[in-house]
């Protein structure tokens, strides 16, 4: 199974330039998810390093060899697209044979391989079936299943389940993430989704103009975002970043004054106090002794509910247990732990790192 990797990589189209010095490290049988919002270059760089596209600057390497004059079909590298592009006249069958069928591998090769990866796919019973009796959910595992015949080194996807509902996204991600767990394959996976990037992903580049902001694990990105940009991005529903005040002991926001520990104020002590707090709602609860506050709006989602709370110069959303019954204009206590609160750079952006 190859290395992949971007050394520099740049792209740009005439005087526009879609991404500038990407530098991404994808180990062998790696799931890796390039995630950003619409334009940001995570497609652009997928199809570069498919092939499909040229890089303006820089290296594309795989097991070390530098790939960028490789037409695709070199690359050894199978590509599953947003759009299922299957072949209407042709069955289930057909359509997952066909690259095969073009390459000249032996019928009986051909249906020993197809049958196989329709068995991990849970196609068998539809083999016989032309797309259009297909459900959206069934049309993109016929797509995944062209791409494992061919028995690529390196798998990408671009946003194959974009055209899907709710339900079969769920369902899509739990099957691609056993399916790269059985196969072993680098895989590549683009996506604007953050939930759908931190359930599957090993590691995850999140792209801001055509530049990688952060890469590392979910846990990385969601515990220990880089910037506000990052920490904004990754979490439902989104943190709540707010200017603090740092005195000798405490962290000030607004009337709210939560005690430091001596690590803290000593690592926030060389920002001169221009920095901005935030916490994730799993980390704000109601209780007695806490900050007083006013809630503004409770919205029960099945298994919890998000609770949006207002104090005179700060909020915050808090994620309760159960279904609470909460009203707007309600009065309650807000506790916060400091240990788990973030603190950012107000010029940069960039998190502060507190030794522990």
């Amino acid at each position: 199974m190859p290395h992949i990797a971007l050394r520099n990589v740049s792209k740009s189209y005439g005087p526009v330039e879609v991404c500038r010095d990407i530098n991404l490290d994808v180990a062998n049988g790696e799931f890796v998810t390039l995630l950003g919002s619409s334009g940001c270059g995570k497609t652009t760089i997928l199809n570069m390093i498919a092939g499909l596209d040229e890089v303006s600057a820089g290296d594309i390497l795989m097991d070390g060899r530098r790939v960028n004059d490789l037409e695709p079909i070199d690359r050894d590298v199978a590509m599953v697209f947003q759009n299922y592009a299957l072949y209407p006249h042709m069955t289930v069958a057909r359509n997952i044979g066909f690259t095969l069928k073009l390459k000249g591998v032996p019928e009986a090769e051909i249906a020993a391989r197809v049958k196989a990866a329709a068995e991990a796919l849970d196609l068998a019973h539809l083999l016989d079936r032309y797309p259009a009796q297909l459900s959206g959910g069934q049309q993109q595992r016929v797509a995944i299943g062209r791409a494992i015949v061919r028995a690529p080194k390196v798998f990408l996807f671009d946003e194959p389940f974009s055209n899907l509902d709710a339900a079969l996204r769920h369902k899509m991600r739990a099957e691609v993430k056993e399916l790269h767990a059985r196969l072993g394959v680098t895989s590549i996976f683009v996506t604007h989704d953050q939930e759908e990037a931190l359930s599957i992903s090993d590691r995850i580049a999140i792209l801001r103009k055509g530049v990688v902001e952060q890469y590392g694990t979910p846990e990385e990105i969601y515990a220990a975002p880089a910037t506000t940009y990052v920490a904004r991005f990754i979490g439902n529903p989104q943190i709540e970043i707010l200017p603090a005040e740092i005195e000798s002991d405490a962290c000030r926001i607004g009337v709210a004054r939560l005690p430091l520990s001596a690590a803290q104020s000593a690592g926030l002590a060389k920002h001169g106090g221009a920095v901005d707090a935030a916490i994730r709602p799993e980390h704000v609860t109601l209780g007695a002794g806490g900050i007083p506050a006013t809630i503004r709006i409770a919205q029960p989602v099945g298994p919890s509910t998000i609770v949006t709370l207002d104090w005179e110069g700060g909020s915050a959303f808090a994620r309760l247990n159960g279904i609470a019954r909460l009203q707007p204009g309600m009065k309650v206590e807000a506790r916060i732990n400091p240990n788990d609160l973030m603190f950012f750079d107000r010029q940069s952006g960039r998190r502060i790192a507190i030794p522990q």
